[in-house]
């Protein structure tokens, strides 16, 4: 068996920046065995598979480990590649998902911008055990599928060295943390090693629930945001009723063509 693969530098304009995901268009799904040993051999945060249906594409992510309900890079990575190099005409493209909707994303000259569900998450009281794990105190701390630690200032954010092994057994899911910016409206690191991502490039889903924190915080509904990752990546977000615009660019880093044994 054969299938083209993509790999793709999701938002930023400039190779070996952004998050990079792996995009690998099917005609039909092959058992999930299969999905998640072609993620674990990409060994990148995340793979994309879609497939054709009636109206648009059915659309899953893998991480190395486990299928995911929402990808925000992946998703960005696999418009791209439809718009760019599968001569998908239209200016609006619909990803069928199992956990997340219809997701949609709209060609918008040389950016592309996604809507997204959005998920705020409740404030819970201090965890000691997560502090440990950052090996920072937050002055505010929400959780939902993820925690997310609020602090004062992007110096703190930049600062944190969590202990992975620690924040895996905390964290089930991930880790977003977030403040202020500088030079920016907000800024954002995420850490997902329960996912076998310690961590993540630029997250494209962190950002479905720090817009609706940040939009009653700031009082405002349009966002610039960073990603203080090693990579580092620029989002715009737009806070929409209970939708989500995410918008940024991509580039593509590597185009080719992956094989598998039939019988595995």
């Amino acid at each position: 068996m054969k299938a083209e693969l993509f790999q793709v530098d999701a938002f930023t304009n400039r190779h070996f920046a952004g998050n990079p995901a792996a995009v690998v268009p099917l005609t039909a799904w092959p058992d999930d065995s299969v999905l998640l040993a072609i993620a674990e051999e990409n060994n990148l945060a995340e793979t994309a598979f879609f497939v054709p249906i009636e109206g648009g594409f059915e659309l899953r992510w893998f991480t190395p480990r486990v299928e995911i309900d929402l990808c925000g890079h992946a998703t960005l990575a696999s418009a791209y590649v439809l718009f760019n190099y599968l001569g998908y005409k239209g200016r609006q493209i619909s990803f069928t998902t199992r956990k997340s909707g219809v997701l949609k994303v709209e060609r918008q000259g040389q950016r592309l911008s996604m809507d997204f569900p959005a998920r705020p998450h409740n404030e819970v009281q201090r965890n000691l055990d997560l502090e440990q794990a950052l090996g920072a105190s937050p002055v505010r701390l929400l959780h939902g599928r993820d925690f997310v630690a609020l602090f004062d200032s992007e110096d703190e954010v930049r600062a944190l060295k969590p202990h992975m092994a620690r924040l895996e057994q905390v964290a089930k899911h991930g880790v977003m943390v977030s403040s202020p910016g500088k030079d920016c409206d907000f800024v954002v690191r995420a850490f997902f090693p329960a996912l076998g991502i310690p961590e993540d490039p630029v997250t494209g889903s962190a950002y479905t629930v720090l817009a609706p924190y940040w939009a009653k915080s700031m009082g405002k509904t349009v966002f610039t945001a960073r990603q203080l990752s090693k990579r580092g990546g620029e989002i715009d977000v737009e806070l929409i009723g209970d939708r989500i615009a995410i918008s940024g660019s991509a580039v593509l880093y590597l185009r080719g063509e992956i094989y598998w044994d039939s019988s595995v």
